[in-house]
């Protein structure tokens, strides 16, 4: 089977969609740095929900990115850290969030004229 992103129906869309959501991108961009238990990677990213970072972390996992280890203590611990295709993966979608931050002032500046030019007239 040939993968083409442009193929509506090849799998490697929903991949894309994964890595390169809102939370997908900052999960990983933050387990770049190190290994996190769930609540200090909340707290690392902000304004997550608990129920849409446990999704995220269950699809990253699935996907090969994430590894979730489980340790047997008391209370239990749990650590998520990144898997070498999610280390590969989280470098290219970080570059690209960063390209973003130093980009900002230009796209604002893109909205405000476009905004400028759809405003209906006095």
């Amino acid at each position: 089977m040939e993968v083409s992103v442009n193929d509506p129906k090849c799998p490697s869309r929903l991949v894309l969609e994964h890595v390169t959501s809102r939370w997908g991108v900052l999960v990983l961009a933050a387990l770049l740095e190190r290994s996190y238990r769930f609540s200090e990677l909340r707290r690392t990213i902000g304004g997550v929900s608990e129920k849409m970072l446990a999704q995220t972390l269950q699809t990253l996992e699935r996907d090969g990115f994430v590894h979730r280890e489980a340790r047997p203590v008391i209370p239990p611990r749990v650590d998520y850290s990144l898997t070498a295709l999610g280390e590969e993966a989280a470098r290219k979608v970080w570059e690209l969030a960063r390209w973003t931050e130093r980009r900002v002032p230009a796209v604002e500046a893109a909205r405000a004229a476009y905004d400028a030019r759809r405003a209906p007239l006095g």
